[in-house]
């Protein structure tokens, strides 16, 4: 099989950021759709990974965030948790994928993944949802704030293995869609 030439690479990594910054975009200016801007960004990143461009995917997912960012006015705090966690984290199970062979490390693996998603949940629980939008001010914060390491690590290792679990299977449905693709 031959090589896929770099502009092949250029290409795919492009068409990958147009997708992800209309995602994020549009995304970011509709709010209830922000979650799902996140994951069909996603998504459109494993297009490069599928032909095993890990860079030109973590460029794409750079690019994607500085081009939301310019698109959304300048607002950081939309794009910081997918800039931080969610734009990397198909590169890396990519790479974890394809150089870790023994099961151990792969255990070793989820835990760094897992603690790495649970402090940017963190961050974006207090720097972002806290500070910017007064959720200090709601009647049931107390009671969020006593437990939220609790819930935090327990809960939102829960969430990031069932999220994990489930990129895996999209990268490999992503893969298969592709692989039509001849270069």
């Amino acid at each position: 099989m031959k090589k896929p030439t770099k502009s092949f690479e250029i290409a795919l990594s492009a068409l990958a950021c147009t997708a992800a910054a209309l995602c994020l975009t549009v995304g970011s200016y509709v709010d209830f759709l922000l979650g799902a801007g996140y994951i069909l960004a996603v998504f459109s990143l494993m297009i490069p990974l599928s032909k095993e461009f890990w860079a030109g995917s973590l460029l794409a997912a750079v690019g994607a965030s500085l081009l939301a960012f310019l698109f959304y006015g300048f607002s950081i705090f939309t794009i910081a948790p997918f800039l931080m966690f969610f734009g990397l984290h198909p590169s890396i199970n990519f790479l974890q994928k394809k150089y870790i062979k023994k099961a151990w490390l792969h255990v070793v693996c989820f835990f760094v993944k897992a603690v790495w998603f649970d402090l940017v949940m963190w961050f974006s629980w207090r720097y972002l949802l806290v500070e910017l939008f007064g959720l200090s001010e709601a009647s049931w914060y107390p009671f969020v704030e006593r437990y939220f390491f609790a819930v935090l690590f327990v809960g939102g290792t829960l969430v990031f293995a069932c999220y994990d679990y489930a990129i895996f299977l999209c990268q490999r449905t992503m893969n298969a869609l592709v692989k039509r693709i001849r270069r």
